[in-house]
């Protein structure tokens, strides 16, 4: 099986068009993972608020724990103290409830960046470029079977005219002799399928 024609016009054509879809791709990679980069920035704003926040349980609960040591209004002390400690608790966990929703925006975005483009160049590049190593499989394995000369011979006669008119035509034409079985006139014909195919004899 060929991934490539073997006349080099096509085969340039083919590689150019490959490396276009996979830069293409490769860009739209590069792009989404820019914007997911950016958008977790905005997630910096909620480490503060839960460093902050952590910091200030933390304080707090160790004065309450100091407070607590106090004699007589120790208990009185670390009630309130502790009650701040879990706002400052509450505070930490809404600084990463925000980064969270910051990490899941980031995430479908810098999804739906990759999936689309790269979707996008692969339906458009790779049916083509499938069909032609198909077509380039079917056209050689008829011509390795039994009469597959004369099989490409008779696809070059309902094929493109400007492709005939630069054989030479034989007396009674191309037709004419493709029926006689004129080897010569087969041998020709067949490489014109072969041509447009971008294959070789």
């Amino acid at each position: 099986m060929r991934f490539y024609a073997q006349i080099p016009a096509r085969r340039n054509r083919q590689v150019l068009a490959d490396l276009i879809a996979v830069a293409l791709m490769a860009v739209a990679v590069w792009f989404a993972l820019a914007v997911h980069g950016a958008i977790m920035r905005l997630a910096e704003p909620g480490r503060r608020v839960e460093s902050s926040g952590d910091g200030l349980a933390t304080a707090l609960d160790n004065a309450g724990d100091a407070a607590s040591n106090v004699p007589l209004v120790g208990g009185l002390l670390e009630k309130p103290l502790r009650s701040a400690a879990g706002a400052g608790t509450g505070l930490a966990d809404a600084g990463q409830s925000l980064q969270d929703a910051v990490g899941q925006v980031a995430d479908l975005a810098a999804t739906v960046l990759i999936v689309l483009p790269v979707a996008f160049v692969l339906l458009l590049w790779l049916p083509a470029r499938l069909r032609w190593i198909r077509r380039g499989a079917t056209v050689r394995r008829l011509l390795d079977g039994p009469g597959g000369a004369d099989l490409l011979a008779l696809r070059a006669l309902t094929g493109s005219l400007r492709d005939l008119a630069a054989l030479p035509a034989p007396a009674g034409g191309l037709a004419d002799a493709w029926r006689r079985g004129d080897q010569q006139v087969i041998a020709e014909l067949s490489e014109v399928t072969l041509r447009r195919a971008g294959l070789r004899p």
